[in-house]
């Protein structure tokens, strides 16, 4: 990294690393990940990694891996007795959503960045049917299960926790065959990929998440990111016809990359309370790191009564939700 420019990306809430953007005269810029938090082994680091290299080998728009000298994807140094898990990726080509400040490639319409999303996740889901890991991430279930669910959300959300189990209890019903279960991204939103506006080709990062689930899990977490197109929509109806139009623009782009059974496609609505729950369990997650009472903001409680309540679609086409505070919710004690 000699004669690379280093630039600190601002941490977001919640960030498990520290991350730089690596720049230098006459070659391709680069990013560097340093993580630090004692939450994941150097298994899962490497199992990422792994995946990543085999995505882009196979087609996949991601940023790549880049080996170190040693000729590693990974790299771990020990300093005062704290260890630092260090990895180095192309930069993606092009800016994010909110860098180009939402505005999509000039005369060319939205659809088309729509159909884009679905058709580079079909892509990546396609390349993961065929995966077998050498060193293997976590499944679902072995971070959302019961006895987890238990330990981490407070005893006074006893009702939360009752749907919790619930719904996981109808998740484990599902078909986990290679056709709709694999590895996943699980955090696909515009902030962890880029669009090259002279094409309109979506690269995708961050899979600093990634863990074998169900595809459709990937394909939901798109719904969720299309809301802000629409969330100051006061019309209900309106809003709705939106998203509908929306998904079936991503599920045409992911169609034309890999196939998804109408059986998986219905359970949309119970992956809907899949991410409403990877959000809760995130949020209590963060507070616990950060040895933080726990605490509901209007976010939080928004989604604690979409499950509590069993509001469909996260409310959004609810009396409960407003235009003008989207997803909040009165603040309520635990």
């Amino acid at each position: 990294m000699e004669g690379y420019q280093f630039k600190l990306i601002p941490a977001h809430d919640g960030g498990r690393n520290v991350v730089f953007t690596c720049e230098k005269d006459g070659e391709d810029a680069l990013i560097i990940r340093i993580s630090f938090l004692p939450d994941r082994s150097r298994e899962d680091y490497l199992a990422e990694a792994e995946y990543i290299r085999y995505l882009f080998e196979h087609g996949g728009s991601v940023s790549d891996v880049v080996s170190s000298r040693n000729g590693n994807l990974l790299e771990e140094l020990v300093h005062h007795q704290h260890t630092f898990f260090i990895c180095l990726f192309k930069k993606a080509k092009g800016k994010m959503m909110v860098e180009n400040h939402y505005q999509y490639r000039e005369g060319v319409p939205l659809s088309e960045y729509f159909y884009n999303c679905g058709k580079v996740l079909g892509k990546l889901h396609e390349i993961s049917k065929g995966y077998t890991p050498v060193h293997r991430r976590y499944s679902f279930f072995d971070k959302y299960n019961a006895e987890y669910i238990d330990k981490l959300i407070p005893d006074s959300l006893s009702l939360l926790k009752e749907k919790m189990v619930e719904l996981l209890k109808s998740l484990e019903e599902l078909d986990m065959d290679r056709e709709s279960y694999g590895m996943l991204h699980f955090d696909l939103n515009d902030g962890n990929y880029s669009i090259d506006f002279d094409n309109g080709q979506i690269t995708v990062y961050d899979f600093d998440n990634s863990c074998f689930g169900w595809y459709m899990y990937d394909l939901t977490d798109l719904w969720t990111n299309g809301v802000g197109w629409i969330q100051f929509e006061p019309d209900a109806g309106k809003r709705k016809k939106f998203m509908d139009d929306y998904f079936a623009t991503v599920i045409d782009g992911y169609r034309s990359e890999t196939d998804i059974d109408n059986s998986m496609l219905d359970k949309f609505p119970l992956f809907l309370k899949a991410t409403l729950m990877e959000g809760i369990v995130d949020t209590f997650e963060v507070m616990s790191n950060n040895c933080e009472d726990p605490e509901c903001d209007e976010e939080l409680s928004y989604r604690i009564k979409c499950l509590e309540d069993d509001i469909p679609y996260r409310g959004f086409f609810d009396e409960m939700y407003s235009c003008e505070n989207p997803f909040e919710y009165v603040k309520r004690d635990i």
